[in-house]
């Protein structure tokens, strides 16, 4: 039978150490693993940190983007209505072309028409000179008015009548003869545009027209553009005081705005009583009828054709006599308003710039 081993102190000693050794292992694992555990942690929340930041870049960066979208889109439509206004415009020239190259064949048409016009009036020269051989009442200067050198004197133009209307064109194109001149003028100060040439002309054969009415006459005064502006409110005796007031409200206006004949007319006709005389002052052919026109551009066909409304308003047996400050521009006017004395019996008269 073996025999047992002895149980020695030095054997107990050693296992001391060597658990005391494998317990010093241990906790130096445990160390170790916990801090790596907290470099772990901290390296988790510099990571969640640095994905919030991205997060919010790409956030920041599809907002930019969607704004960016939206602005190329605004611009992709500006585009396409600056391309349709692009071929408007190219439109527009290519119809302003074809309008150009017909005004040769509109010339001869106005020649063609003056010539029958010319022939309408010798089979009227009797009857024109029946009228004119009529006295005409002659004015006894109820309201005192000189011209420059007294020149005073108006060929043809009947001044009698128990009430006359006086219908004055306060369009912008009464500033100037020419529309360069319109356009330079209207954007001036209100007391260069009170001074203009034209305009002044017409404040001075307004009241020379007053002047010269017959002292049984009464008078009220009109100024139209696209609307009239009744200056007098009723009719006015010629030696009345208020007649003074009336010439000075109307030294005041300015002229501005487009011309419609038709509205002027319809205000003549609606007045209670009715005029027996219509004197109508100025400058060319309306540019518009009772309401503005869509288009910018008015044709002189179209002017042509806003006259003739603005005729048919007109009471048969009412003389309309028109004092015509002529515009370049316009080469119908004279004919059609001469058309328009005859067959109203009333006269044509175009002044010269020195007048009254």
């Amino acid at each position: 039978m073996a025999r047992r081993r002895q149980l020695s102190p030095f054997n107990l000693a050693f296992l001391d150490i060597m658990f005391c050794g494998f317990g010093a292992v241990v906790l130096l694992v445990l160390l170790v693993n916990a801090r790596s555990v907290r470099s772990r942690n901290q390296l988790h929340e510099d990571l969640r940190a640095e994905v919030q930041r991205l997060t919010r870049e790409v956030k920041a960066g599809t907002e930019y983007l969607d704004t960016v979208k939206a602005g190329l889109e605004k611009g992709a439509t500006q585009m396409t209505s600056i391309k349709k206004q692009i071929q408007d415009i190219r439109n527009e020239k290519k119809r302003l072309d074809r309008e150009i190259a017909g005004r040769a064949g509109k010339i001869q048409a106005v020649q063609q028409q003056v010539r029958e016009l010319a022939a309408a009036l010798k089979r009227r020269e009797g009857r024109v000179k029946q009228s004119l051989a009529r006295p005409v009442a002659r004015g006894n200067k109820a309201q005192r008015f000189e011209g420059e050198g007294h020149r005073q004197y108006l060929t043809g133009l009947r001044l009698g009548g128990r009430r006359v209307l006086i219908l004055v064109d306060g369009s912008a194109s009464m500033l100037a003869d020419s529309v360069v001149g319109v356009i330079r003028l209207r954007n001036m100060d209100k007391a260069i545009r009170q001074k203009a040439r034209k305009w002044r002309q017409v404040q001075k054969t307004v009241r020379w027209l007053v002047a010269n009415l017959p002292s049984s006459s009464n008078v009220q005064l009109m100024v139209f553009n696209t609307k009239v502006r009744n200056i007098s409110q009723k009719w006015l005796p010629v030696s009345d005081p208020a007649v003074s007031g009336m010439l000075s409200k109307f030294a005041k206006i300015l002229p501005a705005g487009g011309t419609s004949l038709e509205n002027a007319f319809t205000a003549a006709v609606s007045l209670s009583p009715r005029s027996d005389n219509i004197i109508l002052l100025t400058d060319g052919l309306p540019t518009q009828g009772a309401d503005v026109p869509r288009q910018r551009l008015i044709s002189g066909k179209q002017r042509v054709k806003f006259f003739k409304m603005a005729v048919n308003k007109l009471v048969t047996g009412v003389p309309v006599n028109t004092i015509l400050f002529p515009m370049e521009g316009d080469p119908r006017a004279a004919v059609l308003y001469w058309q328009l004395a005859i067959e109203t019996r009333g006269s044509f008269f175009t002044p010269t710039t020195d007048w009254p």
